[in-house]
């Protein structure tokens, strides 16, 4: 029997074992209630970091706890293997963004399997190998088929330089491309977009059906996909038969309209522009061209716009008002127009000041001093309800009641209409770029945009690539892969060489691991049916909007193809908290100092001998905060840090690395080693006929407390954190009880370990074996609690003379008002305080307490 717990030797051993007896592969009969758990998948960067540990870890126990309930569950992991990253180590290394890739791969499944996660290795699924994106290729055909896949120009980060297209994040904040440092500009190029926008509603109104999600991602998910209830009214262009549209929520300040505002791309522009102003408008056109869409909308930064000389006549009081263009009207957003109302809003007012427009005010507060109203209307813009004013026929109208006579009004007339409009756009998925999935469209010349077949999928990327991160998409350059005959009419056609999105590959993963091998469909529908949808998906917070987004816009449109029936992809989510380090900063320079070069006593800048800033921040090789996990599982072994990184802190909650603390944890594992390898030396029986004794009595309280216990944190919220203090109070109990040959020891033990085994399955096992179990502890049922074992029989009765505790008395837990009273009343504690006092009161708290109030 080993005498000292040793992680290394027992880990590596029991995880050998798990794999060839295929504990976690998936159950394919359907005799148990189902349970998929599931993590965001990783991109493989090459090496894991506590943020992974984290996720994975969370997902595993809540996994092992399913099985040990009955439930046959899906735990799967793969890889979200495209991207840029892989694409610059091409460029920086030297080698093939596969190679990289998959290297990495390796790299971290390796990881992976040190940590003992229950994962079915056999459901692995990788983004970037072909007989995946096969499939997405076949899934974005689907969307095609049915319209919601199509092209416009659309504007793209453009590298002058290097003549090509930037992804967002190969732009700087200044605005600079990463490589070669020039200003980035915007460029219209052709795009393949998703209709994303064509289930906003359905989107937003499902949030309310997710029980299982934070109100915290409804919440960001409902403010992105922003709904907006108002009016497209539409204003005719002086000399043209053209009418500029714009979408506004306050219909009721129509009558203020003093200018309206094109954004700089709308395609008007150029009709609207007189010969005079030509010049300033392309000048400035060309300007907007240089800003980013986050400084053209910035709150902080000054707006900026010039006039086209063209007119609108606002229809409402035929007044002829102004076409500006400025930098803050964005054409992706809304109409790409708006209506400035300067008196009643406050990005208008000062546009409006800044280029002194007329400010007209057409809604006063109700409680209003019109001796005032000329000076309230110059000074700053009203943006609340009240009275319309200098508003024709609905002068006089509250302004909530006035809107929807406004939308009527206009919709009689032929002005406009009432409409629902949504923040959220369309999403653009192309990339310009090699390491993606080739988007499956074949470009003929006679019909257009034309789908590769289903039998020519995948459209495989090419492998001789060469790659300088200059110029256009290294796919455009490889005419032989390029230039394919069209597949209806035969005529030399063009394949799209833009990749997509990585987000689209990760958008329906969850679907394929189910039925991961299938190589002749996208899945067996019955298969993904029988276990969709998730039960438990855990990630970070940062996913909240995109990913969690257009998952959910997948589902529903591969419902409505047939393939699926449930409406939603995740039943619950648990968005676990970031891991953080102590870190150390030099305030006045920037500069972070790794630990090794700091004395936590007395932290100062090695360099310059400045006091430094200690605090807590997010892990990241940049400020030297991170802990490696392989250090760690090398030092302590992969239980310990399981166990730390569900004891420190709620799931939910930001957890701050304390090597303390990992100590703790391996102390009470080495604890339990010592508790159980005692027992397993003792011959135990269990009580035959016999009343227990108090202390067993105890015990089982303490086992079935436990139970309970565990079980409740660990039904819902998991609460990891407070079913592990649990688990330290049943060994603490276990440790102290004094009857170590009897039955309800060896209860205690068996219990501590089976709730111990989804936490530190490696310790657990091997405990399991030792005190001569046979089978897996993993597959056995998790312990259910005996109510009548938490019945107290005998409780602490604290004896108070006049309100002051002068002892207690052991007693009857069943004792009524009146015994208690008597057993105060005889205890040798009354009689000695009280002695020949009267007893004036007696206050008796059930349960609790005797106060004698004696004079």
């Amino acid at each position: 029997m080993e005498s000292r717990y040793n992680p290394a030797s027992l880990e590596q051993k029991w995880q050998q074992s798990w794999a060839q007896q295929g504990l976690y592969k998936t159950p394919t009969d359907k005799d148990k209630p189902k349970f998929y758990a599931l993590s965001m998948f990783p991109y493989p960067s090459g090496s894991l970091h506590m943020g992974h540990v984290r996720n994975y870890t969370i997902t595993d126990v809540i996994a092992r706890l399913k099985r040990m309930q009955g439930y046959r569950v899906l735990h799967p992991m793969g890889w979200d293997a495209f991207g840029l990253p892989a694409e610059n180590a091409a460029i920086d290394r030297g080698v093939p963004p596969a190679e990289w890739t998959y290297q990495n791969i390796a790299q971290m499944r390796e990881q992976l399997q040190k940590l003992g996660f229950s994962i079915d290795w056999e459901k692995e699924v990788t983004t970037c190998s072909p007989e995946y994106y096969r499939w997405t290729q076949w899934i974005f055909l689907q969307f095609f088929k049915c319209g919601l896949a199509y092209q416009k120009e659309a504007a793209v980060n453009w590298d002058p330089i290097d003549q090509t297209v930037l992804a967002n994040e190969q732009v700087d904040n200044e605005g600079r491309s990463w490589r070669s440092g020039a200003i980035v500009e915007q460029k219209l190029l052709r795009q393949w977009f998703l209709k994303i926008t064509d289930y906003a509603n359905e989107l937003l109104n499902d949030l309310e059906h997710l029980n299982g999600w934070p109100e915290r991602v409804k919440l960001m998910q409902a403010n992105w996909i922003g709904q907006s209830i108002g009016a497209q009214l539409e204003f005719p262009i002086i000399g043209l038969d053209e009418k500029i549209a714009v979408f506004t929520t306050r219909p009721d300040t129509v009558y203020g309209v003093s200018y309206v505002v094109l954004a700089p791309e709308h395609p008007l522009v150029s009709q609207v522009t007189t010969p005079e102003q030509k010049a300033t408008v392309e000048a400035f056109i060309q300007e907007v061209k240089n800003q980013s869409n986050t400084d053209r909308t910035s709150e902080d930064k000054p707006k900026r716009g010039v006039p086209t000389g063209g007119k609108v006549i606002n229809p409402f009081n035929e007044e002829e008002i102004p076409i500006w263009i400025a930098d803050y009207v964005l054409y992706e957003y809304g109409t790409g127009a708006v209506m400035g109302v300067p008196a009643h809003d406050t990005r208008d007012f000062q546009f409006a000041t800044q280029y002194d427009l007329p400010i007209k005010q057409v809604i006063v507060p109700d409680d209003a001093d019109n001796d005032n109203e000329e000076n309230d209307r110059v000074k700053m813009a009203y943006t609340g309800t009240g009275i319309l004013v200098e508003s024709c026929n609905f002068s006089g109208e509250n302004s909530e009641h006035a809107k929807q006579a406004i939308i009527n009004y206009a919709e009689d007339e032929g002005y406009g209409k009432g409409i629902i409009q949504y923040r959220l756009r369309d999403w653009l998925i192309s990339r310009q770029r090699y390491w993606g999935a080739p988007i499956p469209i074949i470009h003929c010349p006679k019909c257009g945009a034309v789908a590769v077949p289903d039998h020519d999928l995948p459209v495989k990327l090419p492998e001789n690539v060469k790659f300088s991160g200059r110029g256009p998409s290294p796919l455009a350059q490889l005419e032989d892969w390029v230039n394919v005959p069209c597949p209806k009419c035969g005529t030399a056609a063009k394949r799209e060489t833009d990749t997509m999105d990585t987000f689209i590959d990760s958008s329906w993963y969850f679907l394929r691991y189910p039925d991961a091998k299938n190589d002749q469909q996208v899945f067996d529908s019955a298969i993904t049916n029988d276990w969709m949808s998730v039960d438990q998906y855990v990630g970070g917070i940062e996913h909240a909007i995109l990913h969690l987004l257009y998952s959910r816009f997948f589902t529903k449109v591969l419902r409505d193809r047939g393939l699926l029936h449930c409406k939603e992809p995740f039943e619950k989510l648990l968005t676990q908290g970031m891991v953080q380090g102590i870190t150390y900063k030099n305030r006045n320079t920037g500069k972070y100092f790794p630990p090794s070069q700091v004395s936590p006593s007395n932290p100062q800048d090695p360099e310059t001998g400045e006091k430094l800033e200690v605090f807590y921040e997010k892990m990241s090789k940049s400020k030297y905060n991170g802990v490696d996990p392989l250090e760690v599982m090398g030092k302590y072994g992969a239980d310990t840090a399981r166990m730390f990184i569900l004891f420190k802190a709620p799931p939910e909650k930001d957890l701050e690395w304390d090597d303390a603390d990992v100590e703790g944890q391996f102390r009470f594992l080495n604890r339990v080693w010592r508790i159980v390898t005692e027992f397993a030396e003792v011959s135990t029986s269990k009580p035959k006929n016999r009343e227990l004794s108090k202390v067993e009595k105890d015990l089982k309280r303490a086992i079935h407390t436990a139970i309970k216990e565990v079980s409740e944190d660990l039904d819902g919220d998991y609460q990891f954190n407070t079913a592990v203090s649990e688990l330290m109070k049943l060994s603490n109990a276990l440790s102290e009880a004094d009857c170590k040959a009897s039955g309800i020891y060896a209860e205690g033990i068996e219990t501590l370990l089976k709730l111990l085994a989804p936490f530190a399955p490696h310790i657990a096992e091997e405990l399991w074996q030792m005190i001569g179990k046979t089978g897996s502890i993993h597959t056995q049922t998790w312990p259910e609690y005996d109510p009548e074992a938490l019945v107290v029989d005998e409780i602490t009765l604290v004896i108070q003379i006049n309100g002051k505790t002068r002892g207690t008395l052991q007693v009857p837990a069943t004792a009524d008002h009146q015994t208690l009273e008597e057993y105060a009343r005889n205890s040798e504690v009354s009689q000695r305080h009280i002695g020949d006092k009267t007893i004036k009161k007696v206050i008796v708290v059930p349960g609790k307490l005797v106060n004698f109030v004696v004079v």
